[in-house]
């Protein structure tokens, strides 16, 4: 479906392509020129290659549309069994932004995991992995609150790995348990067998979840593990789409629509920085906001490749400093290292100032920015958990000893969190 959303936006927007062609910025800033576009001299040949790709991707998504129809029957038991989404268009993003988007073939799977019967195993555990920000906590959250999940089980249990032996025998309910464990790092394979051998005593029909990025984590399970990455181009491009324009039809505003696939390339499947970019894109459809929001994150990924040679997204999941253009948040200052973190308890300095991310790159209010160290919470989800995510933004002279020149490697940065 999503593919098939992707191809006729594409059409649609080719009459539109010249307005979208990159323009004409100051990297040190987010205005954009008086002469905002160039007229790209390929423009041409450009075009003729990108129809020749769109007819390619047409024909696919016909056939696949003809595939189904051929199947009609067993395509229909099929959507039998799939959630059912919003038929209003103009306030999908209200549906959209208040429940979990995709991941109807995940919840599936660990649904039968913990409705399962007849385990295998005396104890049960299933891996979840996946990288910073793809959505499994809310997943599972997603999956725990499901009514039969929640009558299936006489107990429903939340810990991270420092929490592992802080849990005694008797502080076990009679009844089948479930058990969610969240890692942020390695687990010791001695402390994790002192861990299952603690919880066997749970009754028959209790089963683990271990949510974690690392792939390692995947030797702890008894079944196949559940790995979660980014939406596709496709379905980042459609959530996308529907968060920006809100309620406003996007045929109305042609010139936008054009956009949504260059933000969507730029932000590299990050579903939180979607959202933030969202919220503030909503608020506004003047192109010449749209644009500068386009400008600024491509800067800021323009900048963080060539000095940290990764994209940001990456960077943060990794743990890395990140650099923001000053432009883009409003600082005087011309860049500013952020730190991640995923929770308001995981940053230390809980006096420093408070800002949102999304108040700052909508300007509104004009918000000027402390002079020194202060927390940015790039988003605080409205969905299970409510994961809050935040990030220490420290001035140029607390960053003394980062050492932001370092090229980026593959070792996670001690001690910090994301």
């Amino acid at each position: 479906m999503y593919r098939g959303h992707h191809v006729l936006d594409t059409i649609r927007s080719m009459k539109h392509r010249e307005f979208s062609e990159e323009p004409v910025w100051d990297s040190s800033a987010l205005s954009v020129s008086s002469t905002p576009y160039k007229r790209s001299r390929t423009i041409d040949s450009s075009r003729a290659t990108d129809m020749v790709m769109i007819n390619s991707e047409l024909q696919s998504a016909l056939q696949n549309l003809e595939a189904g129809v051929a199947n009609m029957v067993e395509f229909t038991v099929l959507l039998g069994g799939c959630e059912r989404i919003s038929r209003r268009p103009y306030d999908a993003y209200l549906y959209i932004d208040n429940f979990m988007f995709g991941r109807h073939v995940e919840k599936q799977k660990i649904m039968r995991f913990l409705l399962e019967h007849n385990s295998p195993a005396p104890l049960s555990v299933l891996p979840v992995i996946g990288g910073n920000g793809v959505g499994k906590k809310t997943l599972v959250a997603r999956v725990c609150d499901d009514e039969r999940v929640r009558s299936h089980f006489s107990m429903v249990l939340h810990l991270n790995g420092d929490d592992l032996f802080r849990i005694t025998d008797h502080e076990w309910m009679s009844g089948k348990t479930l058990v969610v464990i969240e890692f942020a790092s390695d687990v010791d394979e001695d402390d994790w067998a002192t861990f299952h051998r603690s919880i066997t005593n749970m009754d028959r029909g209790s089963k683990v979840i271990i949510l974690g990025r690392n792939a390692s984590l995947e030797k702890f399970g008894t079944v196949k593990p559940i790995s979660l990455s980014c939406l596709s181009l496709e379905e980042f491009s459609y959530l996308f789409k529907t968060l920006s324009f809100g309620s406003a039809d996007p045929t109305d505003h042609p010139h936008l629509a054009a956009l949504v696939e260059k933000f969507a390339t730029v932000l590299g499947g990050s579903l939180i920085s979607a959202n933030v970019l969202a919220d503030a894109l909503r608020k506004n459809l003047s192109a010449h906001f749209w644009l500068s929001l386009l400008n600024g994150a491509r800067d800021s990924v323009k900048k963080n490749n060539t000095r940290f040679g990764a994209h940001p997204h990456e960077l943060f999941s990794r743990g890395h400093p990140v650099h923001l253009i000053g432009g883009y948040i409003l600082s005087p200052v011309p860049s500013r290292i952020v730190k991640s973190a995923n929770s308001m308890t995981n940053v230390p300095e809980e006096g420093l100032p408070r800002i949102m991310f999304g108040d700052l790159i909508a300007r509104e209010g004009h918000v000027v920015l402390p002079r020194g160290d202060f927390r940015l919470i790039s988003w605080e989800s409205r969905l299970p958990p409510y994961t809050s995510f935040v990030h220490l933004v420290r001035s140029a002279s607390s960053c003394v000893d980062d050492k932001p020149e370092t090229p980026l490697s593959g070792k996670k940065r001690t001690g910090l969190f994301t």
